[in-house]
């Protein structure tokens, strides 16, 4: 099954390459029950062999993007797959047995964010799954007289937002390592 996967993927991309899609080549396609898109992501979107029908599209702050014949389609939280299986389900009524193609072209939506007393503040895309400490790294690490010990992870859920404490002292010296949680899409970092 993988290989199969590996091998919808390749032609994916060079569908993409051959229809001109910027960025085809660094494209990735997210299969199955994989990532889960976000606000701010870019997918290019492609319906085959029909050329009007061959776009990139920004996922809107409201997590919906459009797309001609289909209209408007809630994205973010959802999967390609979910967005892809939309689009079919759409269009289906204009095109018969459309092949659809959703490529997630940019993950920018996918930013966390750490603020106060460290070397470089601000905003980073994860390319990859991260903890407090490698988002910590990413900001080139605590400034002088940051508050090891008082660092905050604000995380909003369901519309309502908590602080999760880290302890940076403690995880440095080896302790209460549980405390070094998998950051998710729109956490801050604050390090007083």
């Amino acid at each position: 099954m993988k290989s199969r996967l590996g091998l919808r993927a390749l032609l994916a991309l060079l569908l993409f390459s051959a229809l001109g899609v910027p960025g085809a080549a660094n494209a990735v396609e997210a299969t199955g029950g994989g990532y889960m898109i976000q606000p701010g992501d870019v997918l290019a979107i492609v319906v085959w062999k029909e050329e009007d029908l061959k776009q990139e599209v920004l996922v809107r702050p409201d997590g919906g993007i459009s797309f001609p014949l289909a209209g408007d389609i809630d994205a973010a939280g959802h999967t390609v797959q979910d967005v892809k299986q939309a689009i079919v389900d759409r269009i289906k009524e204009y095109i018969p047995e459309p092949v659809v193609t959703v490529l997630v072209q940019k993950t920018d939506g996918n930013a966390i964010y750490v603020l106060g007393k460290v070397t470089r503040p601000g905003a980073f895309v994860m390319q990859r799954p991260l903890d407090v400490t490698q988002a910590l790294a990413m900001a080139g690490g605590l400034a002088t007289f940051a508050d090891e010990n008082g660092i905050s992870i604000l995380r909003r859920a369901g519309g309502s937002q908590s602080a999760l404490p880290f302890r940076y002292g403690d995880v440095q010296k080896g302790k209460s390592l549980d405390q070094n949680i998998m950051l998710q899409p729109g956490d801050v970092v604050v390090v007083p």
